[in-house]
């Protein structure tokens, strides 16, 4: 099997601000999302453009809008409480505007009906968040639609509607997203909308405050940048086919994204589970057998990232290269594209068994929540791949690992912790547990995964956000804060980074060894 290439199927999600050659196809989406209600002119997003260009924003998947939201700036205190839609934007065409304003106010949000349930609606507010955050805006005020209104409207007043979906009695498409996404509801106005038949005419109008204000300047401060991590400690059992293995990844990354998590961490070679159906005891030829699923594993976890919005590193997988069998982890990004990294150090077991070959790149990765860096396994167990990895400015290490007793997991968990103290960067461990009595070299296995920090006082006591309990099928979930890392690599009690003696020694990667200082 020749070098798989992975833009073959990647299919690029994003969030970007609107352009003027965007306007036609905001339009025709406007009359899909909507057809019952007036749509956008162009001069009215011509004038979104002029007047604030960067609180428009639109999702693309594959080349084509599938989402959009508009928004402007206001001093909130200076309208009615009673505003309607058209006060707030005078009259769709944002004119009233203000640079100087305190309050972010969202007036659009639309989302194509063939694209919903994919979290687009998730990622254009958190653009408008970030922007808020960014802007230093004290809040976002939306008059958001109750579609579903219209069914009740007989039976309950607005206000009985919106106590009802509130306490999920009721689900109302937009008003129950809004409340899921920290919104607020200040109170209920009356003909916001007077085309919108469905809510009756009624808007919630709701509020999400920004915890980083500060009063006195329009200079925004950063106290903190937490990214959310899911390891997954992954129970391996005998399965009958791919699908049955693809559902229970499913399972795990729809529990990652109702987490709210920025990364879903599978451990290493966890997809050998599908060897327990392949009928091939000799492992030599079992690990090809398992390598004509790469590109079934690959679209699986494209397309799981993408639906579930979370970047997940897809444990480790067995790929087929000029005919060499390598041990692979992917990195697949939420917004559709993916990135690998081969495991370096191989292990005599992988020798042995199933004729594993090294790579020879160490790699660091651009994600939405900073530089991350891969190291499988045994790589954790080579300090100077964790220092390279740091030193082109990876501030997570994940750590992918399949051990089948006490004492290799040790060595794992041992070195990602000193990793993590020498480098002052987190680790991430992921290990599987269980076991397959039909395949051969993976009978038993034994895991205890976690989520490792530098040790100062602004981190976690024992260095430790959170562990798995030993050898049984379960989850942890942590939170790791980036501003934390930042600061004290620069003040804290020690500066293993800064402190280093370069006038005694330095890293070097020799040629001959092809190790690569690789970035993406």
């Amino acid at each position: 099997m020749s070098k798989l290439d992975l833009s073959q199927f990647e299919k690029k999600m994003f969030v970007r601000n609107l352009k003027h050659e965007d306007i036609d196809q905001i339009m025709e989406l406007q009359k899909v999302c909507f057809p019952d209600m007036d749509p956008w002119k162009k001069e009215h997003l011509k004038s979104h453009l002029e007047h604030f260009p960067e609180g428009q924003f639109v999702v693309e998947f594959d080349g084509k809008i599938i989402g959009s939201c508009s928004s402007l700036i206001v001093n909130f205190d200076e309208y009615d409480d009673k505003h309607t839609w058209d006060d707030i934007t005078d009259e769709g065409y944002i004119t009233n505007h203000d640079p100087e304003g305190y309050n972010l106010y969202g007036i659009e949000v639309m989302v194509h009906p063939e694209f919903r349930g994919m979290k687009i609606g998730r990622r254009l507010y958190e653009a408008r968040k970030e922007l808020a955050a960014k802007l230093n805006l004290k809040s976002i005020i939306i008059g958001g639609r109750i579609p579903n209104y219209h069914k009740y409207e007989q039976e309950m007043t607005p206000r009985e509607y919106v106590d009802e979906v509130r306490n999920q009695n009721i689900y109302d498409p937009v008003l129950t997203f809004q409340v899921m996404n920290g919104f607020s509801v200040m109170r209920i106005n009356p003909n916001y909308l007077p085309d919108d038949r469905q809510s009756s005419k009624y808007a919630t109008l709701m509020e999400w405050n920004n915890v980083d204000y500060r009063a006195r300047t329009k200079r925004h401060f950063k106290t903190s940048y937490p990214v959310r991590i899911m390891v997954i400690q992954y129970m391996m059992k005998n399965i009958d086919s791919f699908e049955e293995f693809a559902r229970q990844c499913e399972y795990y990354v729809d529990v990652a994204a109702d987490f709210g998590t920025d990364f879903a961490v599978f451990p290493e070679i966890f997809t050998t589970q599908l060897m327990s159906f392949l009928e091939e005891k000799v492992p030599s030829k079992a690990v090809r057998r398992l390598s004509e699923y790469t590109e079934d594993y690959i679209e699986l976890f494209t397309h799981l990232a993408v639906k579930y919005n979370v970047n997940v590193i897809g444990g480790s997988h067995f790929v087929e290269e000029d005919e060499q069998i390598y041990n692979i982890s992917y990195l697949f990004r939420r917004d559709g594209t993916i990135e690998k990294q081969y495991k370096i150090h191989v292990t005599p077991n992988e020798k042995k068994w199933w004729g594993i070959q090294p790579g020879d790149a160490v790699k660091v990765f651009d994600t939405d929540c900073g530089k991350i860096a891969i190291q499988i396994c045994y790589d954790i167990q080579f300090p100077e791949l964790a220092r390279y990895a740091v030193d082109q400015g990876a501030n997570i290490i994940f750590v992918p690992f399949c051990t089948d007793d006490r004492q290799g997991y040790l060595r794992v968990r041992y070195c990602a912790q000193a990793r993590a103290v020498e480098n002052q960067v987190y680790t991430v461990i992921a290990g599987t547990v269980g076991n397959l009595t039909q395949v051969e070299n993976m009978d038993i296995q034994y895991a205890q995964s976690g989520i490792f920090t530098p040790s100062d006082f602004e981190f976690a006591r024992d260095g430790i956000i959170g562990e798995c309990n030993a050898n049984v099928e379960t989850v942890v979930v942590g939170d790791v804060d980036l501003e934390i890392l930042r600061r004290q690599r620069k003040s804290g009690t020690v500066r293993q980074l800064r402190d280093r003696r370069r006038d005694l020694f330095e890293l070097e990667y020799k040629v001959d060894t092809q190790i690569k200082p690789e970035r993406t």
